[in-house]
């Protein structure tokens, strides 16, 4: 099965919001929440994709022939490429309704455990969405990454017992969840955390962190003086602010102010290999992508998720070896420029 005919089988199971198209850029799904789309205008998600578009690879073949290794150590962790699966919540409501939040996150840590990468798993108002998600996460051996939004500070704890017991590597946040229009005012109630209340939930957990949510360099120092060991620079595809920035226009200056103190994941708008590409030689150390997944999950379950790993991770060997990059270690800032067009 090719890629291709996962998007047009899932068309057959997609709900009417999203269009499953060929790229996945932003412009037919708009301003669609509930929906794939963005929040106001609905010109950041596309604004995340044109922004890898602008960045060009730097092709380099008079190097030596070697094989490539796309593998990336992680939170003490082995993965065979530095890309995850982005979390998903309330997938019903946003993709359709083939799938409810358990049976997509179980699909989705098993797809990329054997892959031999990591899902992030969504969380949901409804306990039994972190609970199915972690058991999962458990199944696979701890191979999953589960994200708590950023409630009040009792059902954070409630949580974490769910995040305890299965197992995982890493647990994550994505911070800036509360702007998400589907949770403004709700119960449980959800909202920003200081670095003293994010220090006191990362020690209470005793997982190693990631904070997804960072668009600034000041965001980035505050997650580093909490005590994270990770940051995802994420607009949250566009769906919880209006008119921000890029990420990938952020990306290369908070990975600087970083400096290897922390990890540093990036997502929005990637969709192929060489844009992971691109997002490494800015200074990830990997990437999260979305919506693609969610197509492939829906389009053919988990042989489909299996299927856009391994365009991803062709796309990146390929890109590599003409970039004269044999691991990602040998990715660098002067393999990408800007085009003047």
């Amino acid at each position: 099965m090719t890629y291709e005919e996962v998007i047009v089988e899932a068309r057959k199971h997609l709900g009417r919001l999203c269009k499953a198209c060929p790229v996945c850029d932003g412009r037919a799904c708009g301003n669609m929440i509930p929906g794939p789309g963005s929040k106001g205008r609905g010109e950041l998600a596309v604004r995340n994709y044109k922004a890898w578009q602008k960045l060009c690879v730097c092709m380099d073949t008079i190097c030596e022939n070697r094989p490539v290794d796309m593998s990336l150590d992680f939170l003490g962790k082995r993965f065979k490429y530095p890309i995850f699966a982005a979390p998903i919540g309330a997938v019903n409501i946003h993709f359709g309704d083939r799938y409810d939040d358990m049976q997509y996150n179980d699909i989705m840590v098993s797809a990329c455990a054997k892959a031999g990468i990591a899902a992030f798993t969504g969380d949901g108002v409804l306990p039994a969405v972190m609970d199915y998600a972690t058991q999962a996460i458990a199944k696979n051996g701890g191979i999953g990454i589960p994200t708590i939004k950023p409630w009040d500070i009792g059902t954070i704890r409630k949580k974490a017992e769910f995040v305890k017991r299965s197992g995982s590597f890493a647990v994550a946040m994505d911070i800036d969840a509360a702007g998400l229009p589907f949770l403004k005012n709700s119960q449980p109630p959800a909202g920003s955390k200081t670095v003293e209340e994010l220090r006191s939930i990362i020690n209470e957990i005793g997982k190693p962190m990631i904070l997804k949510g960072i668009m600034t360099v000041k965001g980035a120092e505050k997650a580093v003086e909490a005590g994270a060991s990770a940051i995802v620079v994420s607009n949250h595809g566009g769906r919880v602010l209006d008119q921000c920035q890029s990420t990938a226009d952020v990306l290369e200056d908070i990975a600087k102010a970083v400096n290897g103190r922390i990890a540093v994941l990036v997502d929005g708008g990637i969709r192929s290999g060489i844009d992971v590409f691109k997002a490494l030689a800015l200074g990830a150390d990997g990437v999260l992508i979305c919506r693609p997944f969610a197509v492939a999950a829906f389009g053919a379950a988990e042989a489909g998720v299996d299927c856009y790993i391994n365009k991803l991770a062709f796309e990146l060997e390929d890109t590599m070896a003409m970039c004269g990059a044999h691991s990602l270690s040998g990715i660098t800032r002067d393999m990408v420029a800007y085009t003047r067009e």
